[in-house]
């Protein structure tokens, strides 16, 4: 019996076996390239096929060898095949390559009439470079999964992007600044560490490739959402190669930090029918990719990205699964976030939250162990899918940045959608009984505005995208206190500011998971870019020479304010039941201090969103008071009265900057007067003398 090996390359006695899936593929070849991955130096037909893996040995290789398979097949795009045997392809499998990708004209496939193009692709598409076994054992990455573990209450994410972290940072070498082995650095690490998050949610590291019209354009993909090797890192980031990454996971993982990857399986950087030829179009175009019934030569464009891959086949999900177990084992990471993760479970009928890959997912030993985050849409039919998907997966919350924007635009709007957010979205995640923590709330994320450009413009600036200006979104509610983009106007500059601090404490005050976006923190700002996916330079780069140290310890200050209060983070819903000492866990009340009524709700007199919340903590019960006020006067709140031998302490006040958990501002009086746009956040405390009944609440009366 033929022992089929595993897909890609696998070093055995004596050489290395090959396999590669392609079901429609008369027979595909392995071409092996000198140490310098210029010239071919022999072609070899793997002779053997098992269903649809083509396979075999080739003697006298091993690791560190180079190569590239050609598939031969028909030339058929009307019926979904585009073999081509003049181009390389490389293997999907691939763990690491010799060069970046380059999309240069001689990796296209067809020319513009839609003829193939028979040009060879060798010389300038990377090979894919033999590699030997990874080093953690499933057993070992779930035991070191689970000694991580952390509960999801505590979490606060920070996505950010491995280059433009690092590309300026002063105090690393300059060899290390845009890569993983910078992000390892001690003041890269340091930064994070001390803010206070605990999770780092790192942009996509897979190969990618640039599309055609950036290439002619000039421009690069920055963001890499562009895959093409889903298994290898790319080389403009991890020079090392998986080393590298496993490196900066393990530093990252040692300072106490949880490391989820953003992974796309969405879609390929091969694009439409005019993009490169490069990996799954050229083995097997109609197994790996939607295509569109009775036009198989076109591509079903669920991503808007030109592809979609058919991830509820066999063969693309069990890549897409290899790739997840990959990076879980070569490079240690804690979990992902998945791009357009809709499409991840569109079968041709439709969205399915039990779809193959999910439900693998689900049920494999490793993957199952690990933090699973999901973009909730694409811009297929039924696309958007907030709040679908399976118990423990977080989901980007679209709904709570857009109620968080809403809500600061303008005084008075958007206080039900906001209280709705605040409170952990229960209409959303509540009635398929998920966890608060299931929410992932960010104001901020890499598509889009900073925060310091959402309160400073109204319109985007993307002209230099080379796009007309046409990209990116139009529905941004922002503001920018009435002067677009930057000015030297010190009242216009101060009331940014202070609209920046209240987005972050709203952001850090809300039930859910938190997620900042890189730079929001330090005032980055990209000139009103709102979609920089193209901009590999100092517009999406961290500036650490101007950064905002002080909104740097703002934000730190918050964290800790909310980790510091089970009030805040609780991953549980609220109720409005008594649980302590005839207090609700949640009491809605207008300025006044009378309880909020229906009415309070809909006829947009209360302006300011205030709540008091009570929860269980070690010590008995922990209670706050926020408020939100939107408003550009202040406004007087009448304050609930402390329970017996506790009084109110001010820890967070977005207005002046301070956030402290052991804040000695003592609030005595029954009214507090709430600055302009500003939110407050006060902790009840023990009375000095009070120890003893501090932890105790009296509940017999």
């Amino acid at each position: 019996m033929t022992v089929v090996p595993p897909l890609g390359a696998t070093v055995v006695e004596g050489g290395v076996a090959f396999a590669v899936a392609a079901r429609h593929a008369e027979w595909v070849e392995v071409c092996v390239f000198d140490a310098a991955g210029h010239d071919e130096v022999v072609r070899v037909p793997l002779a053997a096929r098992a269903g649809d893996v083509h396979h075999g040995v080739v003697a006298g290789l091993g690791a560190g060898a180079r190569y590239g398979f050609r598939a031969h097949g028909p030339w058929a795009p009307l019926d979904g095949h585009r073999y081509n045997p003049a181009k390389l392809l490389v293997d999907p499998y691939a763990t690491r390559l010799d060069r970046p990708f380059a999309c240069v004209p001689t990796l296209l496939g067809q020319h513009a009439d839609g003829t193939r193009d028979e040009r060879d692709s060798a010389r300038l598409l990377p090979k894919a470079i033999v590699e030997p076994a990874g080093v953690l054992t499933m057993e070992q990455a779930i035991a070191a999964r689970r000694a991580r573990r952390f509960a999801a209450e505590h979490t606060v994410t920070y996505e950010l992007h491995v280059k433009g972290f690092t590309a300026t940072h002063p105090a690393m070498p300059p060899a290390l600044r845009g890569t993983c082995a910078g992000l390892a650095h001690p003041a890269a690490v340091e930064h994070l560490v001390q803010l206070g998050v605990t999770t780092v949610e790192l942009m996509p590291l897979a190969a990618a490739i640039d599309e055609p019209h950036l290439a002619r354009a000039g421009l690069t993909n920055y963001w890499r959402y562009s895959a093409a090797a889903w298994l290898a890192p790319d080389p403009t980031l991890a020079p090392g190669g998986m080393a590298e990454v496993r490196a900066m996971v393990a530093t990252l993982q040692a300072a106490g930090l949880e490391v989820l990857l953003d992974v796309v399986f969405n879609h390929t950087g091969e694009g439409d029918a005019h993009g490169p030829t490069i990996t799954l179009r050229g083995l097997d175009n109609a197994m790996y990719y939607r295509l569109v019934p009775g036009h198989r030569d076109r591509y079903v464009n669920d991503t808007g990205c030109g592809n979609t891959v058919a991830l509820d086949r066999p063969i693309p999900m069990r890549l897409a699964l290899d790739a997840l177990r990959h990076w879980a084992l070569a490079a240690g990471v804690d979990g992902f976030r998945y791009d357009l993760a809709t499409t991840l479970g569109r079968r041709a009928e439709g969205f399915d939250a039990e779809a193959p890959l999910f439900a693998a997912i689900q049920q494999d030993p490793l993957l199952r162990e690990l933090r699973h985050v999901a973009e909730p849409w694409d811009i297929g039919p039924g696309g958007h899918r907030l709040g679908s998907f399976a118990p423990g997966w977080g989901e980007w919350n679209d709904a709570y940045r857009d109620a968080v924007r809403t809500f600061w635009r303008g005084a008075g709007e958007g206080i039900g959608a906001l209280a709705t957010r605040v409170v952990g979205s229960p209409d959303l995640f509540r009635g398929r009984h998920r966890a608060p923590s299931d929410s992932v709330n960010f104001v901020t994320a890499h598509d889009g505005f900073t925060l310091a450009d959402l309160v400073s413009y109204v319109h985007k600036r993307n002209a230099a995208n080379a796009e007309g200006n046409r990209d990116g979104t139009d529905d941004n509610r922002s503001w920018n206190h009435g002067v677009e983009g930057p000015t030297d106007d010190p009242e216009v500059r101060e009331a940014r500011q202070r609209d920046v601090r209240a987005l972050l404490a709203t952001l850090l005050c809300s039930r859910g998971t938190p997620m900042l976006l890189m730079g929001d923190e330090l005032g980055r700002t990209q000139g009103g870019n709102n979609n920089a996916y193209a901009q590999d330079n100092a517009t999406t780069w961290v500036d650490w020479a101007t950064a905002d140290d002080a909104l740097a310890r703002f934000t730190a200050g918050a964290i800790a304010v909310r980790q510091a209060h089970q009030a805040i983070h609780a991953d549980i819903w609220l109720t409005r039941e008594t649980i302590h000492d005839g207090l609700p866990d949640v009491d809605w009340r207008r300025p006044d201090g009378a309880p909020m009524e229906q009415r309070d709700w809909t006829e947009g007199q209360v302006r300011t969103l205030t709540l008091v919340l009570t929860a269980d903590d070690a010590h008995g019960a922990d209670r706050v008071l926020l408020a939100l006020h939107p408003g550009l006067s202040p406004v007087a709140v009448h304050l609930p009265e402390a329970r017996p031998g506790h009084r109110w302490r001010l820890v967070l006040e977005s207005a002046t900057g301070l956030a402290d958990p052991d804040s000695p501002t003592v609030v005595e009086s029954p009214i507090l007067t709430l600055a302009p746009r500003s939110v407050t956040l006060l902790a009840e405390s023990p009375r000095p003398g009070a120890a003893a009944t501090a932890g105790t609440l009296d509940t017999t009366r």
